[in-house]
């Protein structure tokens, strides 16, 4: 465990790596953003100490001992705890990737990767999770969305969505029965178009899904992408 966790101007991150060279790199990076940082260098750990510091994002290395990163995040999911997450990871391969996606991880970087990217990242994802909305809800047939408290309704039933699937979502719901591009989500959801492919998007639209229920309004437009629309539908165009 190591004790750097003054939150910083603008929160603490919680850096889970086991690899001292990285999380070195990581925390000296972090910390000149502005960010308090923490590291821990096993899962087991890190998990409490997420549950402990309520950081405002974790870095977590998929290959962790004692508790692995998937493991980690399953367990923050199933508690209910919806930190943004971003994983890291040796693995340069798309079913790790989307299973990360699944298990709600907001991104995914892959080593060796830039300080700065990963610093990128973590801005982009705290931002989102604090809210950059006005005070004001969407709707669109049964889904209701709280922009201040980032909060979502499905039929009036409250439904947990991690900051990338809350903004997904939100995006879509700002121009009801406008078809958007997984290259056009891509750029304005996560801030760059080349970012994973359009698989991400493809990942994040079903886990709305299946999150949403019968109620969901998302729909597929083949071949070209993704829209939200109040009238009843078939979901995957």
């Amino acid at each position: 465990m190591e004790e750097r966790n003054a939150r910083g101007a603008r929160g603490l991150v919680l850096v889970a790596e086991d690899e001292d060279a990285i999380a070195d790199l990581e925390r000296l990076y972090l910390a000149r953003a502005g960010y308090g940082v923490h590291v821990e260098r096993d899962g087991v750990a890190a998990l409490e100490q997420i549950r402990r510091l309520k950081p405002v994002a974790v870095v977590l290395d998929v290959g962790l001992p004692g508790l692995d990163g998937v493991e980690v995040c399953r367990s923050l999911r199933e508690a209910g705890n919806w930190t943004p997450v971003i994983f890291v990871t040796a693995r340069d391969d798309e079913v790790d990737r989307v299973l990360g996606l699944e298990l709600g991880a907001d991104d995914y970087l892959t080593k060796p990767f830039s300080p700065r990217e990963l610093v990128a990242r973590v801005k982009g994802l705290v931002r989102r999770a604090a809210g950059p909305w006005a005070p004001e809800s969407l709707r669109v047939g049964h889904i209701r969305l709280d922009l201040a408290q980032r909060t979502a309704e499905a039929d009036g039933r409250r439904v947990q969505l991690t900051a990338m699937e809350f903004d997904l979502l939100a995006h879509l719901m700002s121009q009801p029965g406008r078809v958007f591009s997984r290259e056009q989500l891509l750029a304005a959801v996560w801030g760059q178009a080349d970012y994973g492919g359009g698989r991400t998007v493809d990942v994040h639209v079903a886990q709305l899904r299946a999150k949403l229920g019968d109620a969901s309004p998302l729909r597929t437009t083949r071949g070209v992408g993704y829209s939200v629309s109040p009238d009843p539908g078939p979901a995957r165009g």
